[in-house]
């Protein structure tokens, strides 16, 4: 009964509960099935003429971006011999080309492979091989992963001024009246576990219901109805990416994308197109901020994730743009969970907010028993939404943290980051919150290392504010009243620059 509660609410906030509503749903699943298509077709028939996507090369109006998306499944069928259960591999940055790719593959009932095309030539040849794809999709930028690799099938560009390409296959001439048949088998497939080290699948499959309550939440909680354009900074191979764009889409918005993402263009590109709405990770909100605020007055909305937000940018986000910054938690198995709105980033600048609507969310020890209030353990998280096919319908995310009287959520860090030192558990996220609050440290990186006496202590390595006078002595004296002894570091490094990862965490391997 709830689906059909959440349905009718999700197609009220979208101002499609109508007999004319309806009835473009019904139809839109009638042509197409349950596949992502359908949510091009939903805006299509009413604002069709609007603009769906813009990037530096083209700007695409939903009919265009439905027509072509048709043409090119029909193409990738006809000339690709692409089939209903097989393997995509998409092997771009953000472009209308990828976008279009996403829905063509999909209307053809074949299983998308988002690769990171950041990954190293190694950990791709361990892919392509191990789940053996039948097509890649891919940047001419990118060529150098499928030259290097054993890699046989066959292979389209995205772009290209003159060979067979994503951007100029949907003009190739096919029979008129082409019909082209529903489908629901497909998947997109996220391969989740950073650059180098090994990747998991995660396949989640297109469903009109299970994505019913993040859908509404999101609408609620970010007021998206009301904002018309969106800048998607973060990488749509990335979960937080890809669900966002379908998002964006089935609201009828104007989409921006950049085939990377760089401060100066960023600004630009938010300045030139009034964005009201961007997808970051911290680590964008802090360079933009550095290069010029004045080009983030649009904003209404920055929705940050796949990394931990720091207080101290909090605070200078509000200082500088206002309410604008929401902060949301989620992970590639179980998808977006919690969300903190900038009223609840007033109440805790540290916390992730609260847990969405029908997610079922334990903070269990590890004996996998529920522990007490603001007691740190394993946040477990089962939702109608997350990766399908498990045999455990729980999933073990492997994030630390707790829950306050207050029903906020915290995060102490990754279970692997936690230390033993002297017999205490020490989460080295807790004393990087504490450390970034004096004036002069810019940033700041905590990890463990190894201690003949206590087992393992901690080293924190900060980055000083820039003209600042900072010693370890001084830093010191000012943490030793703030934490407790065992979480007192065992040496201090000062670095000119902390090293992060593409996607905006913390390189702490590097660190290491």
């Amino acid at each position: 009964m709830f689906k059909i509660v959440y349905l009718i609410e999700v197609l009220y906030k979208m101002r499609i509960l109508s007999p004319w509503g309806l009835y473009r749903v019904i139809a839109a699943i009638f042509r197409y099935g349950i596949n992502v298509m359908m949510l091009i077709k939903l805006t299509e028939k009413t604002d069709g003429h609007k603009i769906a996507i813009v990037d530096e090369k083209e700007a695409v109006t939903y009919q265009q971006l439905l027509s072509q998306s048709e043409r090119l499944s029909i193409i990738l069928q006809q000339k690709y011999r692409l089939r209903s259960g097989q393997k995509v591999g998409l092997l771009c940055k953000n472009h209308a080309s990828l976008v279009k790719s996403i829905f063509a593959v999909s209307l053809a009932g074949a299983d998308l492979y988002l690769f990171n095309t950041e990954m190293g030539i190694k950990q791709f040849n361990q892919l392509q091989d191990t789940y053996e794809i039948d097509l890649f999709i891919y940047d001419t930028e990118l060529a150098s992963y499928l030259e290097q690799s054993s890699f046989t099938k066959g292979k389209v560009l995205s772009y290209h001024d003159h060979l067979p390409a994503i951007n100029n296959l949907p003009h190739t001439y096919i029979p008129e009246h082409q019909k082209l048949p529903r489908t629901s088998s497909s998947r997109i497939i996220l391969l989740t576990g950073g650059t180098t080290g090994t990747a998991k699948k995660v396949a989640h499959k297109p469903s009109l219901f299970n994505y019913l309550p993040p859908f509404s939440t999101m609408l609620t909680r970010l007021q998206l109805l009301q904002y018309h354009t969106a800048y998607i900074a973060t990488p749509i191979y990335h979960g937080y990416g890809i669900a966002v764009l379908f998002l964006f889409i089935a609201l009828g918005k104007k989409v921006v994308l950049t085939s990377g993402f760089e401060a100066a263009k960023a600004c630009d590109v938010i300045r030139k197109h009034k964005v009201e709405v961007v997808t970051v990770v911290p680590l964008m909100i802090h360079k933009m901020l550095r290069h010029r605020v004045e080009d983030l007055k649009s904003l209404v909305c920055m929705a940050s994730g796949g990394a931990e937000l720091n207080p101290k940018l909090v605070a200078e986000v509000l200082s500088k743009l206002g309410d604008v910054l929401y902060n949301l938690y989620g992970t590639s198995e179980a998808g977006l969970n919690i969300i903190a709105t900038p009223q609840d980033l007033k109440y805790s600048a540290n916390t992730i907010g609260r847990k969405i609507n029908r997610t079922r969310l334990q903070v269990l020890d590890d004996r996998k028993k529920k522990v007490g209030v603001g007691v740190v353990g394993q946040f477990c998280i089962k939702n109608s939404w997350s990766m399908r096919g498990r045999k455990h319908p729980w999933i073990e995310t492997g994030d630390m943290g707790y829950r306050d009287r207050h029903g906020y959520y915290f995060l102490c860090g990754r279970a692997d980051d936690m230390i033993v030192s002297a017999g205490e558990n020490v989460y080295p996220m807790e004393i990087e919150q504490v450390l970034i609050h004096h004036p002069c440290v810019d940033d700041v990186a905590v990890i463990g290392i190894r201690d003949e006496t206590f087992g393992q202590r901690l080293k924190a390595v900060v980055q000083p504010a820039q003209h600042a006078e900072l010693t370890t002595e001084t830093l010191m004296e000012w943490l030793r009243p703030r934490v407790a002894r065992y979480q007192l570091p065992k040496e201090i490094v000062f670095v000119d620059r902390i090293s992060y990862t593409h996607l905006g965490k913390r390189d702490k391997k590097q660190l290491q």
